[in-house]
């Protein structure tokens, strides 16, 4: 099962991408359809048998890499962990290539971008399913790949080209510091197989902390740019240029979770670092506030959820940095449903706004896409916490483990638990704000555009459906399957030794955080619902009963405004750091080094010196017989001359 469960998008890949001038396009959208949904259906058996039946397996499948000591062989690893992400990655797959049916009807070439997104997913569950580190880096620079392919699908718009070139550049960066690392391991521990580095790790920790800390810390700086952490985030929301469907893939359980797979997975190594744990907190943390407020003041309703998931990757990374690997994870479960179905509802949207974005633009839509309306709804609830929903379980588990370990003397967790509850109330504040934006007040669009408004045929609004069950339901279930039980049997007996936390049971993180919040007042241990009410009753000030408010705090606030309107100027810092002086060099280098050296002296020079010669030498071939005779005479008459100078002497 697991073999079919990760070779059939690729399948599919190879036959539509090989084929698709020769397939119909409904033929094309059939094999990658039922490809990708047979995996996600095998994917909920391998989920039960793993995580119910508690059968961990490495499925192998051919030797590799063979070359002194580095052997590698290519095998698929089924844990609990590798359960959850294939769960995630096949569902949210499976229904944007179903919404992708209907989105892409009337784009030229649907068949490139289903074998596209197929070939994403088949290197996105190759990358959870590896049980070595090369392995784990081919599926991480192939989902890079496939991001480029899709960010820049529409590769005509320039602004899609400059977009998927920014991505793929940026996380070069990260993935370059992820490759050191991954030789680091090799040259310390003479393999790359998670199973010995994992079993070896604490024992070298002992008197090599510093060693294993620079490799972990190599390591998040591939998760860094990957998951879009602050310093290599950049490339996020300029990736909205890319189809809707790609946005919901890349950006809600697929490419952007990478790197807090990774982390999690690599949790037996992070353990014995305390320092690499608290750079991984500070980073998520920062970055969950930074992209919150950011959020608050964007107008192109993609770019607020590219945001808002730029900052739920911040509360997933800053989970894993107080050793709450399994919140982080949790978190990473259901904001793949909510955050995939406020992708896709976005797109319903703009489907209805003739392609649309500006929120400024909309308003008064709810009744005109009551369904598409009732499916934000729900997927604004679920990420805001809203009690009950997905989001309230897995964001208040997020929480209480950084109010726990803060409470047990760590200062970084602290940093982070406030930063978390603040960035809370930004979430909802910008959360609802996109709610009214689009749903509710006066239209603001001409009557023409009005008039074309529509409800998305059943073939995009059904995934939507099935996503809200995931954004309201999933935070129960595995709630209750004990992916973050305060009882640690319960929990060991879920993940079965899939992640590593190196406490005490005493001081187990779900324990710690259960008990400190009982010792805690009321209103600590309701302030994540507290601050989502608060953040409801900003926005709806806003931007339903005084709708002027927000020009007049803009005015009043002007400098501030700009800043996060603008990003905190990081495009325009990189720049003015790296690209204009790259641009100076390289003009430097065409102008001098090429043109005024190579081109004068270098071959091209030496080139241009020989045709010279050549024509001043050809000039002496002119055909007439008598040029020749005295040529003839002067060359004999040089002979004699020099015969006899030899001899005199």
């Amino acid at each position: 099962m697991i073999k079919l469960v990760v070779f059939l998008p690729l399948i599919a890949a190879i036959i539509v991408g090989l084929n698709s001038s020769k397939l119909s396009v409904k033929l094309s959208q059939i094999i990658t359809v039922s490809a990708i949904s047979a995996s996600a259906i095998l994917s909920y058996v391998i989920f039960n048998n793993v995580v119910i039946g508690q059968t961990n397996a490495d499925v192998e499948m051919l030797s590799w890499i063979t070359s002194g000591s580095l052997d590698v062989s290519w095998a698929l690893k089924v844990d609990s962990l590798t359960a959850v992400m294939l769960v995630v990655v096949t569902t949210v797959s499976a229904l944007v290539h179903i919404y992708s049916v209907g989105y892409m009807s009337h784009d030229p070439h649907p068949q490139r971008f289903m074998s596209y997104l197929s070939l994403f997913s088949f290197f996105m569950l190759m990358l959870v399913t590896s049980n070595n580190f090369i392995q784990l880096y081919l599926g991480w620079e192939g989902v890079g790949l496939c991001s480029y392919l899709l960010i820049g699908f529409w590769y005509k718009k320039e602004s899609a080209n400059k977009a998927a070139m920014k991505a793929f550049v940026v996380n070069r960066v990260g993935d370059f510091g992820f490759a050191l690392g991954i030789f680091a391991i090799f040259f310390t521990f003479d393999s790359v197989m998670f199973e010995d580095v994992f079993a070896a790790s604490p024992t070298y920790a002992i008197d090599n902390e510093m060693n294993l800390t620079i490799i972990c810390l190599l390591l998040f700086i591939g998760a860094m740019g990957k998951s879009a952490q602050l310093g290599l985030h950049t490339w996020l929301p300029d990736a909205m240029e890319g189809p809707t469907p790609v946005s919901a893939l890349i950006h809600a359980a697929t490419m952007v979770t990478a790197g807090v797979f990774m982390v999690a997975r690599c949790s037996p190594m992070f353990e014995q670092s305390e320092f690499a744990l608290t750079v991984v907190t500070i980073v998520g943390a920062a970055t969950c506030i930074f992209a919150a407020t950011v959020a608050i003041t964007q107008n192109d309703i993609k770019r607020v959820i590219a945001y808002s998931t730029c900052s739920q990757l911040g509360y997933m990374f800053f989970a894993c940095g107080v050793s709450a690997y399994s919140a982080g994870v949790f978190h990473l479960m259901t904001h793949g449903f909510f955050k995939a179905l406020l992708f896709l509802g976005a797109g319903s949207v703009i489907h209805a706004m003739s392609d649309e974005q500006d929120m400024r633009k909309m308003g008064a839509l709810w009744n005109k896409i009551p369904l598409t309306f009732a499916m934000m709804m729900i997927g604004t609830l679920a990420i805001t916490g809203f009690p009950g929903l997905a989001g309230y379980y897995s964001k208040d588990m997020i929480l209480e483990s950084a109010y726990a370990a803060g409470h047990e003397g760590n200062v970084f967790a602290n940093y982070a638990y406030w930063l978390g509850i603040i960035a809370a109330t930004l979430t909802a504040f910008y959360s609802w704000r996109l709610i009214f934006m689009t749903f509710f007040g006066k239209f603001k669009s001409s009557d023409d555009v009005l008039g074309h408004v529509h409800e998305s045929p059943k073939v995009m609004t059904i995934p939507l459906i099935i996503l809200a069950f995931g954004a309201v339901f999933s935070g129960m279930i595995m709630y209750n399957l004990g992916v973050v039980s305060y009882d640690l049997p319960k929990f060991e007996g879920f993940w079965n030794g899939a992640i590593y936390t190196a406490v005490e049971e005493s001081k187990h993180f779900a324990s710690q955080a259960h008990h400190a919040h009982q010792e805690a007042s009321w209103v600590m241990q309701n302030l994540p619902t507290i601050v989502g009410v608060i953040g409801f009753v900003l926005a709806l000030i806003c931007y339903l009963i005084i709708p002027s408010l927000p020009n007049v705090i803009a005015k009043i606030f002007s400098p501030v405004y700009k800043f996060l309107l603008n990003k905190w100027y990081f495009d325009e810092l990189y720049d003015l750091i790296f690209v204009r002086p790259s641009k100076a060099l390289g003009l430097f280098l065409w102008k001098v080094g090429d043109i005024a050296i190579i081109d004068k002296f270098g071959p091209n020079g030496f080139a241009l010196i020989s045709s010279k010669i050549a024509k001043l030498f050809s000039k002496a071939q002119t055909g007439l017989v008598y040029h020749y005779t005295f040529a003839m005479l002067i060359g004999v008459t040089l002979l004699i001359t020099t015969f006899i100078y030899s001899q005199i002497n």
